[in-house]
């Protein structure tokens, strides 16, 4: 059984940073998927903010870009995603994704990050 859970959200001032961490468990998949993290503020849809390649390749959403690092350490089937120079439109609940892959998508519960002005 495939399991993300995520970590590292919390409260922060505006300007400060946060690492958060997508560790997957149960998948044999791992390192041939992408993965990816998104976030859903209160009342709005859940949107992308960045995505990772099995081999590497970021990409980002505009309003992160410049500001957020998404990586990932196979070896420990953990994707990273380091927030710097937040706001507090950046509060959300943000969730990890793996996939798809062969037809496959799992994600996370989500962690809670909270800006304040």
């Amino acid at each position: 059984q495939v399991q993300l859970v995520e970590s590292g959200g919390g409260l922060v001032q505006a300007g400060g940073s946060l690492r958060l961490s997508c560790a997957v468990s149960g998948s044999a998949y791992f390192r041939v998927s992408a993965m990816s993290w998104y976030r859903q503020a209160p009342g709005k849809q859940r949107e992308l903010v960045a995505t990772i390649t099995a081999d590497g390749r970021p990409t980002y959403s505009d309003f992160v870009k410049g500001r957020f690092t998404i990586s990932r350490v196979n070896a420990q089937n953990v994707v990273l995603l380091q927030m710097n120079s937040l706001t507090p439109e950046d509060t959300a609940v943000y969730t990890c994704r793996q996939g798809p892959w062969d037809g496959y998508i799992y994600w996370g519960q989500g962690t809670q990050v909270t800006v304040s002005a």
